[in-house]
């Protein structure tokens, strides 16, 4: 299994040269006077909510008939409740989307035991705004101040629930590195994961995406509250190896585990991903496809995601269908090893 993030991450570039297709009339007029809910799959507040929204803001523009987007929160089962709305109870005229984890989309492969609420290949991807690098943080004032203190003291981090990168990533490392930390989940998202850090009640978490990170809390890299002990991407991430922050190869040294490890952070290529539900008319699903590809190139949105400090690097919904496709055409040894290292 390999990917090509580098290449990938070109596709913005690629995607400023687009522009909306012609379409017929009646396909054209369709959303005119209409709403689409875009159903947030985590609760507001983190970078999930902030990248949604900020689509919304632009999304309406580049659709025919320009309907109005409405942005709501319907968090739960790490953005799987979400996914299972649109697969199974949604209108499948393109009125409602769902944003949601790349957890949701691996989760049916890697938790054998995992609730089915939809199935991730039978989804119809719209595209994904992001394709990102996560990592380790860690309280300044704890005793981390990188990723080898980890190894040799004793710790608390903070995770979610299944799907989530933050449950998902903390015990992964802890399994796979040796790491002797505890993982303590149930928390909401990552805001929530940031105020136990600012409490004391945790020492750091892990699975965090690096460009949320720096959108929900500018002044800890600013005012260096925090240490960035470890990244986790297929390659490094530019950035973050100028702050001197390793790679999470670095410490897998098992062959097994690398590839399990691989295979988990895979889904990282599509960070930000918006599905739409099966049974969606051919035409209209090239429309609202195109529409978001116009959408990710233009400048007022551009600018409205710099202002927030979120990365903008697509991927559009046909390849990330094929990515998925792909995904799950992983051999089975190394899946049921990628099983073991997410589990508590």
């Amino acid at each position: 299994m390999s990917f090509t993030p580098g290449v990938i991450r070109s596709g913005l570039v690629a995607l400023a040269a687009a522009t909306l297709p012609a379409f017929p009339a009646a396909a054209a007029d369709y959303f005119a006077g209409k709403s689409i809910d875009l159903l947030i799959g985590a609760p507001p507040g983190g970078g999930y909510d902030i990248y949604a929204r900020a689509l919304a803001r632009h999304y309406g523009r580049h659709i025919p008939g320009h309907p109005l987007i409405v942005a709501k929160n319907m968090p739960g089962a790490g953005s799987a409740r979400a996914a299972g709305y649109i697969s199974a109870v949604a209108p499948k005229d393109g009125t409602a989307i769902a944003a949601i984890f790349p957890g949701a989309v691996v989760g049916p492969l890697l938790d054998e035991k995992a609730e089915a609420l939809f199935d991730p290949t039978k989804v119809l991807y719209l595209g994904t705004a992001n394709n990102g690098t996560r990592v380790c943080v860690a309280r300044k004032d704890s005793k981390l101040r990188t990723f080898d203190d980890a190894l040799t003291n004793k710790a608390v981090f903070g995770g979610v629930s299944n799907n989530d990168s933050t449950r998902d990533y903390g015990f992964m490392h802890k399994k796979t590195t040796g790491a002797r930390y505890d993982v303590v989940t149930g928390y909401s998202g990552t805001a929530e994961l940031a105020l136990a850090m600012e409490r004391g009640e945790i020492d750091g978490a892990c699975g965090w995406d690096w460009a949320s990170f720096k959108s929900q809390r500018p002044d800890w890299i600013r005012d260096g509250k925090a240490n960035v002990i470890l990244q986790d991407g297929l390659e490094p991430n530019a950035e973050l190896s100028r702050m001197g922050v390793p790679s999470v190869f670095d410490y897998v040294k098992n062959e097994d585990d690398r590839k399990a490890v691989e295979l988990v952070i895979s889904q990282q290529v599509f960070q930000r991903s918006y599905i739409l539900p099966p049974g969606l008319p051919a035409e209209r699903l090239d429309m609202l496809r195109s529409a978001f590809d116009a959408t990710m190139a233009d400048q007022q949105f551009l600018d409205d995601a710099d202002k927030m400090r979120i990365d903008i690097s697509p991927l559009p919904g046909t390849k990330v269908q094929a990515l998925v496709q792909k995904l799950y055409a992983t051999p089975k040894d190394v899946v049921i090893r990628a099983r073991q290292i997410i589990a508590p």
